[in-house]
């Protein structure tokens, strides 16, 4: 795919009998990626935290396709034991995974902990993501062209991970800490393509960022500055809507030529509209030991420990 190539919802292929899991997908980017999902023919699990607020997207998705294959699940990113509970009850009434899109996120609340005491933005962004992927490999290993896509930010470039203050217990930025849990989407997503390749699996790793679109995050982010400037005032001038945001995870998701290790986003300058287009991962994020440090972290976080050989 080149710049000059503008890639729609409409090119992505038939999608009949593929199943899909997209958390976050009761509104923004999740929504508009499900809605495209399922108009292609996809059976689209909505992974979200409230029921009510998934049945209502459901509704609203079937008024205009009344065909569309969709189940609503809860889960909440941000509490592990809520992530074991939906891992195990998906995998007994799935035994086929084909696509996971890692879409959910919180952006730039007061510095707060989740149920296992881990900053909430890294918890859930992160290892919320990082746990659900490894219980649900071996699914995903059974599915047919089997991928797994993680939203990044192409805030990633102006984070690195505090290893030394994770929790932010010496110092907390709302907007650092969720630039911190985009690196860390980054550093997982191509961490995880290279050791699904080093062991031969057949599940590819893809990584997407949205630009700047136009969702919820930035106008019900609890940090006012924030929340006026950028939700109030930047998103009606310069945003996408979730619909075009949604188009790099969806060719991530869809497209065949979307190999795995890849990152796209916006083909427009900055990066923060426009087309999907292949993009660069920061090399920061490439960077073998700090791959290996925040896998290892993760899995002692998480409890979680991915059915593949160890890297060298």
């Amino acid at each position: 795919m080149t710049k000059h190539q503008r890639w729609t919802a409409e090119q992505i292929p038939d999608q009949t009998d593929r199943v899909f899991l997209v958390t976050g997908a009761n509104s923004g980017l999740g929504l508009a990626t499900t809605r495209a999902l399922a108009r292609r023919g996809g059976h689209v699990i909505l992974a979200v935290r409230d029921r009510e607020k998934g049945r209502r997207a459901v509704a609203g998705i079937t008024a205009e396709q009344p065909d569309a294959s969709l189940e609503v699940r809860r889960l909440d990113l941000a509490d592990l034991d809520s992530v074991r509970t939906f891992a195990d009850r998906l995998r007994a009434d799935h035994p086929r995974l084909d696509v996971l899109v890692n879409n959910a996120g919180v952006m730039a609340p007061p510095r707060t902990l989740s149920a296992q005491g881990h900053e909430l933005q890294f918890a859930c962004n992160h290892l919320g993501h990082f746990a659900l992927t490894g219980l649900l490999l071996d699914t995903l290993t059974a599915g047919r062209d089997p991928r797994v896509v993680t939203v990044s930010s192409v805030n990633h470039r102006k984070a690195r991970l505090r290893f030394d203050d994770l929790a932010g217990e010496r110092g907390y930025s709302p907007m650092g800490f969720y630039n911190q849990s985009k690196f860390a989407n980054a550093v997982f997503g191509h961490e995880l393509h290279l050791r699904l390749t080093r062991a031969g699996s057949p599940v590819r790793s893809v990584l997407a960022h949205p630009g700047y679109t136009a969702t919820n995050l930035q106008t019900s982010a609890p940090t006012g500055l924030w929340r006026v400037v950028f939700g109030r005032i930047g998103n009606p001038l310069f945003a996408q809507t979730p619909a075009e945001g949604a188009l790099p995870q969806l060719y991530a998701a869809t497209a065949p030529d979307a190999e795995g290790g890849r990152f796209f986003g916006p083909d427009g300058t900055a990066e923060l509209r426009g087309a999907p287009t292949r993009v660069e991962l920061a090399p920061a994020a490439a960077d073998r030991e700090t791959g290996r440090r925040l896998w290892e972290l993760s899995e002692r976080l998480t409890g979680v420990r991915f059915a593949l050989p160890a890297l060298a």
